[in-house]
């Protein structure tokens, strides 16, 4: 069975900024604050680290940064649906900047991730790209333009509250989440007080100074930003940008 992702939720992307110890490390901690303050926190593993990550953490939803449409059996150097299942991961990233994928390629793998019950994190390079593979009803979709990632200032509330409001009216089960570009407390906070189903760092964590301290500062602002939307003491500059009510 597919797990479910509670919004408002965190993201990290290891990418290959981070190898080994060092890997778990960050792990452990963000499965600490997942525990600390009830937040599902995804963590984007390398692959060669998923096995002991998902080991090694009882909260993190781990998922794989890729996997091929390829079914057991030949396939040398592939990476297997079912595999990566094994391993204890609980989803799959699909069509990274990095590894962009076909439309009809995303739609068979997104359906594939589905038999197998692992969430599909599916990226997009602009809101009208978000929107069309919405149809797909993936389980989470990052609308992320590729000219701000790895920039600093964070995600313009304008960009959060249209990309969520195209993505979920056409998937309103589709969580969407904000990502390139965030690099403080501050940056994540703005956006869950908005309203945001979702707030993803990679390297604003993984190149920091510290990754550990950034990771808890990080986790405890969506935190915060979430206690706050539930009590009603979101500040009225940023209550409900994104879902505009």
């Amino acid at each position: 069975m597919t797990r479910h992702v509670r919004a408002p939720f965190f993201e990290i992307g290891v990418k290959n900024y981070l190898y080994g110890d060092a890997v778990l490390e960050l792990a452990r901690v963000a499965d600490e604050e997942a525990g600390r303050y009830d937040v599902d926190v995804l963590f984007i593993a390398p692959l060669v680290e998923l096995r002991r990550v998902c080991e090694h953490t009882s909260r993190l939803i781990v998922l794989a940064p890729h996997m091929d449409l390829i079914d057991p059996g030949r396939g040398l150097s592939k990476i297997l649906p079912e595999s990566v299942r094994a391993v204890g991961a609980a989803g799959v990233v699909m069509n990274h900047i990095e590894d962009p994928m076909s439309i009809g390629m995303l739609r068979r793998s997104i359906e594939r991730a589905r038999e197998l019950g692992l969430l599909s994190f599916v990226c997009a390079d602009s809101i009208e790209e978000a929107e069309a593979l919405a149809r797909f009803r993936p389980d989470v979709i990052n609308p992320e333009p590729s000219d701000r990632i790895g920039t600093s200032g964070g995600v313009p509330l304008g960009f959060a509250a249209d990309s969520t409001r195209a993505v979920h009216a056409v998937s309103p089960q589709t969580l969407v989440e904000q990502a390139a570009g965030i690099t403080s407390p501050e940056d994540v906070h703005a956006l869950i007080a908005s309203g945001a189903d979702g707030v993803g760092v990679a390297s604003g964590i993984v190149a920091a100074p510290d990754p550990v301290r950034a990771a808890r500062d990080m986790i405890g602002a969506l935190a915060h930003a979430r206690d706050q939307r539930i009590a009603g003491t979101v500040p009225a500059s940023e209550r409900n940008a994104c879902h505009g009510d």
